[in-house]
């Protein structure tokens, strides 16, 4: 099992909302956690800006974030998404078989 955790923001909570719904349904994610309110502050096309937005923080097995990226890049409203994937140190090895299990694509 090589499990991630992909973090990708969007615009609201209700895209957020949206989006999670997606990716759980689609199996490219076991679990969408939204955190509905961050402040975000970044450089886009030569200014520094500040919004509000929603963050995703998305749990996948390691062989599903290519597909997981493809559609938030399909989906997404953002011109260029984030999408994030940090690999797993460890954790309740019940809980990585169950992201395992939830991301394996229907035979």
């Amino acid at each position: 099992m090589n499990i991630h955790l992909v973090f990708c923001s969007c615009p609201d909570r209700n895209q957020a909302d949206r989006l999670a719904r997606v990716l759980v349904e689609a199996r490219l994610a076991a679990c969408v956690s939204v955190v509905p309110a961050v402040g975000s502050v970044y450089r886009w096309r030569g200014q520094v800006e500040r919004t509000e937005e929603a963050l995703l923080l998305i749990k996948t097995e390691a062989s599903r974030v290519p597909a997981l990226a493809a559609r938030i890049q399909a989906l997404h409203p953002y011109e260029l998404p984030e999408v994030l994937a940090v690999e797993a140190a460890g954790g309740l090895p019940a809980y990585l078989a169950w992201v395992a299990e939830q991301t394996r694509e229907n035979d």
